[in-house]
């Protein structure tokens, strides 16, 4: 059975594996504090349908709490070890809907249905500013039923990058940002092509771009907003050859077959 990847926007993807829906860092809203969705429309409510919810950091278009409360009640919360402790308001969100807590650092597994699901390092700042020191961990997650898929989360290239993920057959990598600058922690179009080299996955599919900018930016760099999906491709053909790069449209999807 092959895995279905559909894109939401931003680091917001539903990865379908084996009869099991797991839902990446749902951001579900127009405008988020001094950002506003530019392109796609919102995501239906289908979009927020999950057996389980991946939360990679705390940073607050990665973990948005409205948008965790348009979740089901029972669904299931998988977050970086600290989180509940560190972020206050999504212990209250989780009890008010009955949301299950797991909490996972790099290494830890977890079983969802038929998948396992696996944290591992993400090279990013963790924190949920004011909150606390930086002991919260940024994950990205491995997925592995039928295929293998890996949700890289919000994180910069590191060395040991490829071997703790291991083999996949789908990568999602985030490729760009909300802004025209990016910092340590984060992959640009070159940098997440240097990583679909390493990795060597089946298939990359580029997130965490084209969907939100900053107000009053709109004629600042704009093609830092456009571009990086198109970079990205453009980049990965030259350094991963061997990797099919599906750049999605918000809302589209893509089958995924694994390895033989």
């Amino acid at each position: 059975m092959p895995v279905e990847v559909t894109w939401w926007g931003h680091a917001t993807a539903t990865v379908e594996d084996s009869g099991v829906r797991l839902l990446t860092d749902p951001l579900f809203t127009r405008r988020l504090a001094h950002l506003r969705r530019r392109r796609g429309a919102l995501p239906p409510p289908d979009a927020a349908r999950a057996d389980a919810v991946l939360l990679s950091h705390l940073h607050a278009d990665h973990l948005h709490l409205p948008s965790l409360a348009r979740l089901a009640h029972g669904t299931r919360l998988i977050v970086p070890t600290g989180a509940p402790a560190a972020l206050p308001g999504l212990r209250r969100l989780a009890a008010a809907r009955d949301l299950a807590l797991t909490e996972v650092g790099p290494g830890d597994t977890v079983r969802v249905g038929e998948v396992e699901v696996r944290a591992v390092h993400a090279e990013h700042d963790g924190r949920r500013l004011p909150y606390g020191p930086a002991r919260v961990p940024a994950l990205g997650y491995v997925v592995s039923g039928e295929c293998v898929t890996y949700f890289a989360g919000d994180t910069g290239l590191f060395k040991t990058m490829a071997e703790q993920v291991g083999p996949c057959d789908t990568a999602l990598l985030p490729v760009g940002g909300w802004g025209p600058f990016l910092g340590h922690g984060h992959l640009d179009a070159h940098r997440a092509a240097r990583a679909a080299a390493e990795l060597a996955p089946r298939a990359a599919v580029p997130v965490h771009y084209g969907t939100y900018w900053p107000l009053g930016m709109d004629a600042v760099r704009p093609h830092e907003f456009h571009s990086p999906g198109e970079e990205f491709a453009r980049q990965a053909a030259a350094l991963a050859p061997g990797v099919t790069v599906h750049r999605l449209a918000h809302g589209g999807s893509v089958t995924v077959r694994g390895a033989a």
